[in-house]
């Protein structure tokens, strides 16, 4: 499949999952509708997809307001009309074709829509009084929008299971190759033992019926429809059980044709083409089937929370024995075990006008209050003229109560007093014991080295699961939404051995 990818991209750019996609169809036997606006390469698609089988009869047609049947299906024969006999043929039209593209399918007339719908539904062409069986393997439709609404088009909408937005070229890259090269060339030679033979096609339908969806992939579809079903008119998505089913054959295929007995992860992405209906929920269709894949993506067994727990626990034990937890102030003891901030302080007194030294002790407990209180002198009695209170950023306001002889007494407000830090919260202690030290330094080592296991063994299931996911019908940045939970565990685990060096850091 990689290899006839390949030939089929030669040439073309941006193009590589529409391509891919499109010969998963039919190998599906699925139809395909491409949206786009003309110039995109839509009909080369079309034409390129037919040189990957061996048996290639082709047919394309442009429609109009005025297509006939006889231009899509045939002319009535004349010699067979004078026999009164109402037969068209149909050598050389669309059903005698393995391969069809009908451009700008919905301006064609209702004669000709309600014919394909037959065709599409039993493979079978109704030619006057007999029935002709269609070798049609694809009908690939195109068109720059949706079928109006209310036209009686949505049955036949409705057969195309693959619906693949193919808008103009966005890389500058690409765009300037396309413009240097010569036109592109729609044939492309296929080794001969490359080639799909008709037989290996019919054989292929019956083979991809015995692949099992896999229980992840009912999850996911279950998810997609509840959400559906939540947003309900807002999104103005209906998908019936019969693109369900048709959406469940295309994704056996892709676990077919990648050699697995059961679906996965990254075939559940291939559903970003089927359920969309309209060019305005698209890009919201195709993010709730994606959500729903990252949503199931793959579990490894490990526990970042068990990591986490074991760091910030080692993390804690090194702060509390390296590390002071808070501010230490310089205090002095009067009695008992009580701290107390020694105060010495200038005051004048409006008796005598000479200034005057006193020295008064504050409990170190008042900074947690914004209360008023008295300080103490040096034998623990309560100085009642001083009055203190701490504000709310550490600093003690002081008042003194003078003496005015008969006019009684009034307050002066004296310098601010901030208790001296002999230690800030954060550093680091100087008397630590080496053997602790040692002993954290061990802990943080062996914390490193299990999650260094971890992250090796993440990257082995990584490695797994990227083979398991490989598949030619998915691009590798798309694939990648089935990985990213555990290649976010992956990088999550790095972090956290980052961390590990700055715990070392800590230690010292």
């Amino acid at each position: 499949m990689k290899e006839i990818i390949g030939f089929l991209n030669e040439g073309i750019y941006e193009r590589n999952e529409v391509i891919a996609v499109s010969l998963l169809a039919a190998l599906a036997d699925q139809n395909i509708f491409l949206l786009g606006p003309p110039g995109t390469a839509k009909s080369l698609i079309s034409r390129r997809l037919s040189y990957a089988f061996e048996t290639k009869s082709y047919f394309e047609y442009l429609m109009q307001r005025f297509s006939t049947p006889e231009e899509v299906f045939g002319p009535v024969s004349i010699l067979e009309l004078k026999k009164d006999n109402y037969i068209r043929k149909i050598e050389g039209f669309l059903p005698k074709s393995d391969f069809a593209f009908l451009d700008e399918i919905w301006k064609s007339s209702p004669a000709i829509l309600n014919t394909l719908l037959t065709i599409i539904n039993e493979k079978l062409f109704r030619n006057g009084q007999g029935v002709e069986t269609v070798p049609l393997k694809v009908l690939i439709s195109a068109s720059n929008e949706t079928p109006p609404e209310n036209q009686g088009l949505e049955a036949l909408y409705d057969r195309f299971l693959v619906r693949l937005h193919v808008p103009p070229m966005g890389e500058k890259n690409s765009f300037e190759s396309l413009l240097q090269l010569s036109p592109t060339k729609e044939q492309v030679n296929l080794p001969k033992g490359t080639l799909i033979t008709h037989d290996e096609w019919e054989l292929w339908q019956l083979e991809i019926e015995e692949i099992q969806l896999s229980q992840e992939t009912l999850n996911i579809i279950h998810d997609i429809r509840f959400t559906f079903s939540e947003k309900g008119k807002d999104l103005n998505v209906y998908v019936s059980d019969r693109r369900w089913q048709k959406a469940a054959i295309l994704l056996k295929a892709a676990a077919f044709f990648c050699d697995r007995k059961e679906t996965n992860l990254v075939d559940t992405l291939l559903l970003r083409h089927c359920l969309w209906t309209t060019n305005e929920n698209r890009e919201e269709v195709i993010k709730i089937v994606e959500d729903a894949v990252r949503n199931s993506g793959f579990e490894t067994g490990f526990s970042l929370y068990e990591v986490d727990e074991d760091k910030d626990t080692l993390e804690n034990e090194i702060q509390k024995e390296l590390y002071f937890s808070k501010d230490v102030y310089e205090t002095v003891k009067l009695s008992g075990s009580k701290k107390y901030f020694k105060c010495v302080k200038q005051y004048s007194s409006n008796y005598n006008r000479n200034d005057k030294e006193i020295t008064f002790y504050i409990p170190a407990v008042e900074m947690k209050s914004s209360e008023p209180f008295n300080p103490i002198d040096e034998h623990g009695n309560e100085i009642n003229w001083v009055n203190c209170n701490f504000d709310k950023q550490g600093v003690c306001h002081i008042g003194i109560e003078r003496n005015q002889n008969s006019f009684g007494r009034d307050r002066q407000e004296i310098d601010a007093f901030s208790p001296k830090i002999l230690f800030h919260k954060g550093d680091k202690k100087s008397d630590i014991n080496s053997r602790l030290v040692s002993s954290l330094r061990e802990a943080v080592v062996e914390l490193m080295d299990k999650i260094q296991g971890i992250i090796k063994d993440i990257e082995s299931k990584l490695f797994e699961f990227q083979k398991e996911l490989d598949t030619p019908f998915i691009l590798d940045s798309t694939r990648d939404i089935a990985l990213e939970s555990i290649s976010n565990q992956l990088t999550d685990m790095k972090l956290r051995h980052k961390d590990g060096e700055r715990l070392m850091s800590l230690i010292g």
